[in-house]
């Protein structure tokens, strides 16, 4: 049994890798608008994935309106409205990874663009600061209007000079899923955030009010979101009046099945019931350590996983918080939007009294079997 998460989750991985793939070979000019794609058996082949994992990335674009399906006939790329218009936006778009968390975000930034007429150029770092640095000097070389950017500040020897940097390019930008935390109010980008401390807030109250109160955090270390979650987590815990908690952190790389085992001896050494997972890998790992130790998932451990990108498919469906990706990238792009209309009318004395957008959307809680309350709402009996 323990082969069955890897392989589920693997399966998930190799297809948002094909969608976002096609996705940037559309955008890029690879298939011009109204050329026919590769048939899903032709790629299937070419890439060695199943034919049911490529329709699944085919639908996808469908819905994202970058591909149109003719019976009969095949797939091809959509003409897109406002495409050949030369005075059309052109909005740079540089990510860190298109696999994984960001693909939802980049749905939605799509959605907002295309209904405003405006174009994507994509770009991504792959969490490496000289390619981060390259491909934004791309972006600009391509005549791009606006910038919105996930950069590298948590790794950054200075973030808010970093920062500083990044509010100095030529074009306006607005950052995707980073802040300055750590300068409070004197943060001065504009920003669209998910409330990760509000979200592990949330899951330790959920928790609690399943009658749990030895808690356990199970974390990647080197993450930015890590920080916040630690946060909200600690928080939830000193207002709900509950004990110290049992914290087993580790660099990604490190959490393999072994080190699940640990972790899992460590929370059973501090009587822990229930446990948040940063993020669904360590929680899949988790599940597979309990079920090595003959433990119940809820009955003698609960669990809340955190990210939501493949907490479903796991062996014991996870409960996990969702960040509100897609909303987070629509609303990105609403905010660089409306700031390049502003920009075109509004008088030079007025651009230094614009708002400035700093904004956080909370996560919500997506119940599942994991964590023993019933999916309608109802909390069950704890088997502890």
């Amino acid at each position: 049994m323990a082969a069955r998460e890897t392989p589920a989750s693997g399966r998930e991985l190799k297809f948002r890798a094909l969608t976002a793939e096609l996705r940037r070979g559309i955008l890029d000019g690879t298939w011009p608008p109204g050329s026919k794609l590769p048939t899903e058996r032709a790629l299937a082949t070419e890439t060695g994935l199943s034919v049911t994992t490529v329709r699944r990335a085919y639908e996808d674009l469908v819905a994202l309106g970058l591909v149109e399906r003719r019976q009969g006939a095949g797939t091809f790329a959509a003409h897109r409205a406002g495409r050949d218009r030369a005075d059309r936006r052109i909005v740079g778009v540089l990510v860190p990874d298109t696999t994984f968390y960001y693909p939802r975000v980049l749905q939605g930034i799509e959605k907002e663009l295309a209904e405003a007429g405006a174009r994507l150029v994509l770009a991504c770092s792959h969490y490496d600061p000289a390619e981060e640095d390259a491909a934004v000097a791309r972006l600009l070389s391509a005549g791009v209007h606006g910038l919105l950017l996930v950069p590298g500040l948590h790794t950054a020897t200075d973030p808010g000079r970093r920062a500083e940097e990044l509010l100095a390019l030529p074009v306006p930008a607005v950052l995707v899923e980073r802040r300055l935390a750590a300068h409070g109010p004197g943060d001065p980008t504009e920003h669209v955030c998910t409330d990760h401390e509000g979200g592990a807030y949330d899951a330790v109250r959920h928790l609690r009010a399943l009658g749990h109160e030895r808690f356990g955090l199970v974390a990647r270390t080197d993450a930015p979101t890590t920080a916040p979650v630690e946060s909200g987590f600690a928080r939830a815990l000193a207002d709900l009046g509950l004990p110290a908690a049992t914290y087993e952190r580790d660099e990604m790389a490190r959490w393999d099945p072994d080190r699940a085992d640990r972790a899992l001896a460590a929370l059973r050494d501090g009587a822990v019931t229930a446990a948040l997972c940063f993020g669904d890998r360590e929680a899949a790992l988790m599940l597979g350590a309990a079920r090595r130790a003959g433990l119940r998932v809820p009955g003698d451990l609960a669990l809340i996983s955190y990210d939501n990108e493949f907490a479903d498919v796991a062996e014991t469906p996870l409960t996990a918080v969702s960040p509100p990706k897609y909303q987070l990238g629509r609303l990105a792009a609403q905010i660089l939007l409306r700031r390049l209309a502003e920009g075109d009318a509004a008088p030079l004395h007025q651009v230094a009294l614009r708002p400035r957008h700093q904004v956080q959307l909370r996560p919500r809680l997506v119940v599942r079997a994991s964590c023993g309350a019933r999916t309608d709402g109802g909390p069950q009996k704890s088997k502890r």
